[in-house]
C-alpha cells in the first residue's frame, strides 16, 4: 500500500511538472508571438515615418535636385567648372517646337568663334577688351565658354565687316538666379570710325559717338518668373528707338541657356531666341552707315558671382536665295542644315531652312532633287562618306515625314570629304565644307 501510494503521489509531481512546464512553454510562445507582433507593428510605423520623412526631405530639397536623376542627361542641371555655380536648362526642344522658326543662315560662313585654341583662365588673343574675361567650361556642355563677369566691352578684332545681309549666331549661358539688378548681355552691331579706340564709346552712361544696332537679353524680369529682351537703335549719338518686353526662353530659374539667332536683311533687323521670333524691326539699320565692327556688352553687376559666359559664334554673309538657286540654277547648297556631333540626327533650329526648301518643292510638284551630303575632313575618310550619306537621308526623311514631301521625288547620296568647296585647315573652312547640297533632276 505504501509503494502503491509512493508511486501515485510520484505520478502527481510528474504530472505537475510537466503540466507548469507545458504552461511555460505556452507562455513562451506567446510571449515570442507577442513581441513578433510588436515588432512587426513597429517595423509599419517606422517604415510609416520612415516615408512621411523621405517625402518632407524630398519637398524641402531645391526643385532641381530632385529632378536631378531625371534630367542628368547632358541638359539638366550643370555646374560650371571654375565657379561652382549651378546653371539650370530644359530639356533639349523637340523638332515640332520650331514649326514656326523661319530663320535661314547666311550662305558663306565667315567667322566662327568657339575658343578651342585658347587656355582655360586666359583672355582670347583675338578680342579686344578695356575690362577682362576668362575662358572656363561649363560641366554637361561641350568646348570653352568666354565667361563675363565686370562691366565692359569685349570686341573681336577679327570680325572688320558687317554686310547689308548676314546671320549671327551664338550661345549664351547666364548663372542662376541671375539678379534684376545686374546688367542685361548687350550685342551691339556698330559703325565705328576707328574700331580700335571707339569700341569703349559704348557704354552704359556718359557721352560717345554711337552709331549702331543694340540688341540685349536678360534672364530676369520685373516679376521673376520670365526672362527680357530688348533694343535701342542709335543714329549720330541719338537714341532714336527702343523697346523692351519679357518672354520665356531665357530665364534663371528655369532656363539659363538661350541659342541667340540675329539676322539683318539691309534695314530689317530679326532677332531669335532659340525657337521663338522676339523682334521683328523693319527699319533698323540706315542705309548711310557702314557698321563694322560687333561688340558684347555688361553693364554692371549686382551680385559678385553673376556673370554670362557665351561662345559657338557664327557669323555668315550673304542672303540665300532658294527658289532661284534651286529652280532656275538647278542647285542650292545650305549650311544651316545642323546635325549633332558625329551623328546624322538633325539640330531642331534647321527647321526653318527644311521648311524653306520644303515650300520650293511644294511650288514645284514635278520637281525631283538629290540630297548630298558633305563632311569635312577631319576624322577617317571611310567614317566621314558613311555619315555624309546618313545625314543626306536623314534630311531626305525630314522632307517626307515632317513636311510630306512625296518620297519618289527625293534621292540621296553622301560625299563625304571627297569634295571640298573651301580649305580644311581653318574653322570657318570646315564649316563651310560641313554643307548639304539640293541638285535638281
Amino acid at each position: 500500500m505504501n509503494t502503491t501510494l509512493k508511486n501515485f503521489s510520484s505520478l502527481v509531481v510528474l504530472l505537475c511538472i510537466s503540466f507548469f512546464s507545458h504552461a511555460q512553454v505556452l507562455k513562451n510562445i506567446g510571449n515570442r508571438a507577442k513581441q513578433k507582433a510588436e515588432q512587426r507593428a513597429n517595423q509599419k510605423v517606422d517604415q510609416a515615418i520612415d516615408k512621411g520623412l523621405d517625402k518632407t526631405e524630398e519637398a524641402a530639397k531645391p526643385k532641381e535636385e530632385t529632378t536631378k536623376s531625371k534630367e542628368n542627361n547632358g541638359s539638366g542641371s550643370t555646374n560650371v567648372s571654375k565657379q561652382g555655380s549651378s546653371i539650370s536648362t530644359t530639356n533639349t526642344p523637340s523638332f515640332k517646337t520650331y514649326a514656326k522658326f523661319d530663320f535661314i543662315p547666311g550662305e558663306k560662313i565667315i567667322a566662327i568663334e568657339d575658343f578651342s585654341n585658347v587656355a582655360h583662365g586666359d583672355f582670347p588673343d583675338k578680342w579686344n577688351t578695356n575690362s577682362t574675361g576668362d575662358i572656363q567650361t561649363i560641366e554637361g556642355r561641350t568646348g570653352n565658354w568666354l565667361s563675363i563677369k565686370m562691366p565692359g566691352v569685349f570686341m573681336p578684332e577679327f570680325i572688320t565687316s558687317l554686310p547689308e545681309n548676314f546671320t549671327l549666331e551664338f550661345e549664351l549661358y547666364a548663372n542662376k538666379e541671375y539678379s534684376f539688378y545686374s546688367s542685361p548681355f548687350n550685342v551691339i552691331f556698330a559703325a565705328l570710325k576707328n574700331p580700335a579706340k571707339d569700341f569703349s564709346n559704348w557704354k552704359q552712361y556718359g557721352p560717345g559717338d554711337r552709331n549702331g544696332v543694340l540688341c540685349w537679353f536678360h534672364p530676369q524680369d520685373a516679376g521673376m518668373n520670365n526672362g527680357h529682351s530688348g533694343y535701342e537703335i542709335w543714329n549720330d549719338a541719338q537714341k532714336e528707338m527702343k523697346n523692351e518686353g519679357s518672354n520665356g526662353q531665357f530665364t534663371g530659374k528655369k532656363n539659363g541657356f538661350v541659342k541667340v539667332s540675329i539676322w539683318r536683311q539691309k534695314s530689317r533687323l530679326r532677332v531669335y531666341m532659340n525657337e521663338e521670333k522676339v523682334w521683328d524691326l523693319p527699319r533698323a539699320f540706315s542705309s548711310d552707315k557702314k557698321y563694322n565692327s560687333l561688340l558684347f556688352m555688361r553693364h554692371n553687376s549686382h551680385k559678385p558671382d553673376d556673370r554670362f559666359l557665351f561662345s559657338n559664334i557664327r557669323l555668315a554673309v550673304g542672303a540665300p536665295d532658294t527658289r532661284n538657286r534651286l529652280i532656275t540654277e538647278g542647285k542650292f547648297v545650305t549650311r544651316g542644315i545642323l546635325f549633332d556631333v558625329n551623328s546624322e540626327k538633325i539640330k531642331p533650329e534647321s527647321y526653318g531652312v527644311l521648311k524653306e526648301i520644303a515650300t520650293v518643292l511644294n511650288e514645284n510638284p514635278d520637281v525631283k532633287v538629290k540630297i548630298v551630303g558633305h563632311t569635312d575632313a577631319d576624322g577617317d575618310d571611310n567614317s566621314n562618306m558613311d555619315l555624309s550619306k546618313r545625314r543626306a537621308e536623314a534630311v531626305k526623311t525630314s522632307l517626307v515625314k515632317d513636311f510630306g514631301i512625296n518620297m519618289g521625288r527625293l534621292e540621296s547620296d553622301g560625299k563625304g570629304e571627297t569634295q571640298p568647296m573651301d580649305k580644311n585647315t581653318t574653322a570657318e573652312g570646315k564649316a563651310n565644307n560641313r554643307r548639304v547640297e539640293f541638285i535638281k533632276l
